[in-house]
């Protein structure tokens, strides 16, 4: 029955379809009877109208088409009735016995046609010639311009009496140019210079222009009611077969049946795209290209946003947002879509255009985009960061890396000597300059190659004599990023002596000489985790006098010596922590190498971060490789976690530390697969490092601040100095958690203040932190006294001493920054002496014992050497990931599961929501789905397991996430609106806690 109806409904709209066509085509017709009437009008010939009507419309007696002029029925261009024939007088041209009429232009303007007109009065027959023949030369000259393509500009000529093409030999340019479009001027001035000059030519041309007017009028002829039955019945039968064997013209489909018979719909296949670049084309630019859309019947296509265009642009695994602009002002250009994205890594790119979820433009296109020219700025040399060791006589071998500016590795365009040079010279006198490629100082010599395969440059550096050089790195006369850097170059037997000093037991000793006022003889001694000075007691007994640690913080800078003096040299050891020491050393050269290539050891070789941190991660793995790493139940309580975690860890040895938590909360059944041990952590640090709880503080009470420890005098008092060392160990496990990698990386939830983070790895504090860690002391009292002269009598008076107040804001004491501050006035001369001070009291004396209880519960687990190879930003990048949430980050390395376009709408809701979110909304979401809020240094793409989303099959639930996963689960929505509101409310109220897993 139901095929039945549907067959009965194919057959009625086939039935319309054959009506309107008949209507279609008799408009045609019509419009062809217009053009004649028109003309008529034109020639004062409207008498002649209903003879023309009534032959086109074929009323016909008995074959003759019949019309009454005079009071007599003629035949146009036909014959006379005979009964009719004595009343007009008129003959009947001979042969003739039936005549279809005049239709159209051209057969008006045809010379035959004229020739069977009836016998008329001579002056209505010469008017009537008159107009067939300039309706005749206008066809010509029609037809001609259509030749040329200039048909638009044939009503134009008209207004300027141009009816012929002898007309146009005398039209002027400077007319012509006000009629024709200026860039049709061009193929007009062509044409006309086409025109034959010889009469006989000319009227050849136009004998064939006018073959082509009447070919072209029995073609629109041949289309008569049995043409347009036999078309209709064709286009009948192959619809109705297409629809009975085509499913996708059900009712139901996307296009109706006649547009699919007409070609009339969107086709993806059709489509076009021009590029708008030639390729290779370099990275930085925003690149541009324009899709054309058609119908499958090769007519332009208006795109709209229904149209479901999409452009999908990726790089390798990260996905790159491109900016899609439908139609265009112009209607000329509605078909068009411009795209525009921006290249900032160099590598292939590929570009998939789809049009209502299918594939379109032919398919995906790759294109390559890349690198820009060299930048000094950005390019490396690969070195550690300390002086370079050489022999003399060897040559030394250094790789530079080159970048360009958006950091992609640079192809070098031109011989590596030609863009990067060397200045060498001796640090205890003046040099030459190391040209490209060529000798610098005195027996110097480096030569540059470049490695096509591993895209460096190959530095080879040679030292024909011993000594202390400073080189200079530069590519087109830039400095590169660390391009300057000193050389130690040793003879062969020295640089044994070196090598033997590193082997020793008890590390390298020197003899030195201690300057300044108390000049005495001191030993030097060198381990492989510090640099021992010793006075001698009694002249022959070592006693310490101090001691440096051997990291990047500790500088050990070689003073020039004057020419012809004595072997050894003066060198200062500074720390920034405590006074720096002047000495002079007689093996001042081997000194300085043995101190450069243990430092080169400590901190694993290149000065990068990447570098330090896989060193960093294996020496901790190193450091434990004794611990197994076996689960460990811990049992803590939600409501009371700090004091819960504190009691159930209070007995842990370092091995324990070492094992892997198996966390549970008391009253839930979450199942430990990571997840909870992940939130555990994440809450731990939340309560230990958050400025509300006490234990850390931010500068004028600000909960948003950078924190570090607070002073005993602030902190609440049930938070004793064993919360800090707690709060170390913490740290200490989530480094050594995130050192074995995987699953187990772990991320301090902190905002740790500079200063801080710079007396973990023995940096010395100064008043420069006070920009970061107080922002607020440091606009209205630092950056006062440091743009003030405070030598002036009109400025309030300054003394090396500081008011403590307590949290009521009342007056404590005064405490002296130094010896007898308080009667110390801070001159211009003394004013950074007083910042200093001040900073060394505000941030590091007033919670020192705080800070040294930190770190022994870090050193727990963490040898306190390996945390100083870092500098303050990089420790926070080590301990506490990236900070900001970046969307695109997130979007480029997340995982989606599901298909469909439902699917495809529903996850655009979700990045658009993302999107809008705060930056604290966007932790929470994090949280929610991994269980911290914190990021892995590299971001997501470092995030194990990575980021997943998938769909959930309910429908306007709340989302839900499995943390051991990091998997978010989405439900489907009506709206994005509703969207938004259930994923804020997921993760507001449902952040935190487990259900089953």
């Amino acid at each position: 029955m139901l095929k039945q109806v549907q067959y009965c409904g194919t057959v009625f709209f086939l039935l319309t379809l054959v009506y309107i066509t008949r209507i279609v085509l008799s408009e045609i017709f019509e419009d062809e009877s217009s053009e004649v009437d028109e003309w008529l009008e034109q020639n004062d010939l409207g008498d002649y109208k209903k003879l023309f009507k009534d032959l086109v419309n074929n009323n016909t007696v008995f074959g003759f088409n019949m019309w009454q002029f005079e009071d007599s029925e003629i035949c146009s261009i036909g014959m006379i009735h005979p009964s009719h024939s004595r009343h007009s007088g008129l003959s009947l041209l001979s042969g003739m016995s039936t005549f279809s009429g005049i239709s159209t232009l051209s057969g008006c303007g045809s010379p035959e046609n004229m020739e069977r007109l009836p016998e008329l009065p001579a002056s209505e027959e010469r008017r009537l010639r008159r107009a067939a023949h300039v309706l005749q030369q206008r066809l010509v000259l029609r037809q001609w311009l259509a030749t040329h393509k200039l048909q638009h500009a044939y009503s134009k000529l008209l207004s300027l009496d141009v009816s012929s093409l002898e007309d146009v030999y005398w039209l002027e340019d400077t007319t012509a140019r006000h009629v024709i479009d200026a860039k049709d001027f061009s193929a007009w001035s062509a044409a006309r210079q086409s025109l034959p000059t010889g009469k006989e030519a000319l009227q050849t041309l136009k004998s064939d222009l006018w073959s082509a007017v009447v070919k072209s009028s029995k073609h629109q002829d041949a289309w008569t009611w049995g043409g347009m039955l036999v078309v209709s019945i064709s286009v009948c039968g192959l619809v109705t077969l297409a629809a009975m064997t085509q499913p996708s013209l059900a009712p139901e489909a996307k296009h109706s049946l006649l547009q699919y018979v007409t070609g009339k719909y969107l086709h993806p296949p059709s489509c076009k795209v021009e590029w708008g670049w030639e390729e290779p084309q370099p990275v930085g630019e925003t690149m541009c290209f324009t899709v054309y859309c058609y119908q499958r019947n090769g007519q332009p296509y208006p795109i709209c946003d229904t149209d479901e265009l999409v452009v999908n642009i990726s790089h390798g695994t990260r996905k790159i947002a491109a900016v899609v602009e439908l139609g265009s002002g112009d209607p000329a250009r509605a078909h068009t879509a411009r795209v525009q994205f921006t290249v900032r890594s160099a590598g292939l790119y590929v570009i998939h255009v789809l049009i209502g979820g299918q594939s379109g433009c032919g398919g995906p296109a790759r294109k390559w985009f890349a690198a820009g020219r060299p930048e000094a700025r950005r390019s490396r040399v690969g070195r550690a960061p300390a002086a370079l060791v050489c022999t003399a006589g060897r040559a030394r071998r250094l790789h530079v890396h080159p970048r360009d500016r958006y950091d992609n590795p640079a192809p070098l365009d031109r011989p590596a000597d030609q863009g990067f040079s060397i200045d060498i010279s001796p640090l205890d006198g003046e040099g030459g300059e190391g040209g490209e490629g060529g000798e610098g100082a005195e027996g110097c010599a480096a030569t540059f190659e470049y490695d096509a395969v591993n895209q460096r440059v190959s530095v080879a550096l040679s030292f024909a004599a011993a000594g202390v050089f400073r080189a200079a790195l530069r590519y087109d006369g830039a400095l590169l990023h660390n391009g300057e850097f000193d050389c130690i170059v040793l003879t062969p037997g020295d640089a044994a002596t070196v090598q033997r000093g590193l082997g020793a037991r008890r590390g390298a000793c020197y003899e030195a000489r201690l300057l300044g006022a108390r000049a005495r003889r001191v030993l030097l001694v060198l381990s492989a985790k510090q640099l021992l000075v010793k006075d001698y007691f009694l002249r022959f007994i070592p006693k310490r006098i101090t001691s440096f640690r051997l990291c990047p913080s500790t500088k050990l800078v070689l003073s020039p010596r004057a020419r012809g003096a004595a072997p050894g040299g003066e060198l200062t050891l500074e720390d920034g922590v405590q006074p720096a020491l002047r000495l002079w050393a007689a093996q001042r050269d081997l000194l300085a190498a043995t101190f450069t290539q243990l430092l080169v050891a400590n901190c694993g070789g290149e000065d990068c971060f990447k570098n330090k941190q896989d060193f960093f991660y294996s020496e901790v793995r190193k450091a434990h490789a004794r611990h197994p790493h076996e689960r460990l139940a811990l049992r803590v309580r939600r409501a009371d976690l700090l004091r819960s975690s504190l009691r159930a860890t209070r007995h842990f040895a370092p091995a324990d530390w070492c094992r892997s938590f198996d966390v549970s909360f008391e009253g839930e059944q979450g199942v430990d697969w990571g997840g909870v041990r992940r939130e555990w952590f994440s809450l731990l640090c939340a309560q230990l490092f958050d400025a509300r709880a006490g234990l850390f503080a931010a500068a004028q009470d600000a909960p948003a601040g950078l924190v570090r420890p607070n002073p005993a005098p602030d902190r609440p008092p049930h938070l004793k100095l064993k919360h800090f060392e707690f709060a170390g160990k913490v740290v200490g496990k989530c480094l050594y958690e995130s050192a074995l990698g995987g699953a187990y990386r772990q991320l301090v939830r902190a905002r740790l203040a500079r200063s801080f983070l710079a007396q973990l790895i023995g940096l010395r504090v100064h008043y420069k932190y006070f920009e970061q860690d107080d922002p607020e002391l440091y606009l209205s009292k630092i950056k006062y006294i440091l743009e003030t002269d405070l030598d002036a009598e009109d400025v309030p008076e300054i003394y090396f001493a500081d008011d403590v107040y307590d949290r009521a804001g009342r007056l404590v004491c005064t405490r002296d920054l130094v010896p007898g501050g308080a009667a110390i006035r801070v001159r211009n001369s003394s004013k950074l002496q007083y910042l200093d001070a001040l900073a060394q009291w505000r941030l590091a004396a007033r919670a020192r014992a705080e800070t040294d209880a930190f770190l022994r519960g870090l050193a727990l687990l963490v040898p306190d050497h390996l945390l100083a190879i870092f500098d303050e930003n990089e420790l926070e990048l080590l301990m506490c990931g990236t900070e900001e949430v970046c969307v695109a980050d997130w979007r480029a390395h997340a995982l989606v599961g599901g298909a469909g376009r439902e699917w495809r709408r529903r996850l655009a809701w979700l990045w658009a929501a993302v999107g809008s979110f705060s930056a604290e909304e966007r932790a929470r979401l994090l949280q929610f789905t991994t269980g911290c809020a914190q990021l892995p240094p590299g971001g997501f793409r470092d995030l194990s397991p990575r980021f997943q989303i998938t769909p959930a099959p309910t429908f306007g639930a709340l989302p839900t996430a499995h943390t051991c996963f990091n998997q978010l689960c989405l439900p489907d929505y009506d709206s994005y609106e509703q969207l938004v509101r259930a994923l804020l409310w997921a993760i507001n109220e449902g952040g935190e806690g487990f259900g089953m897993i």
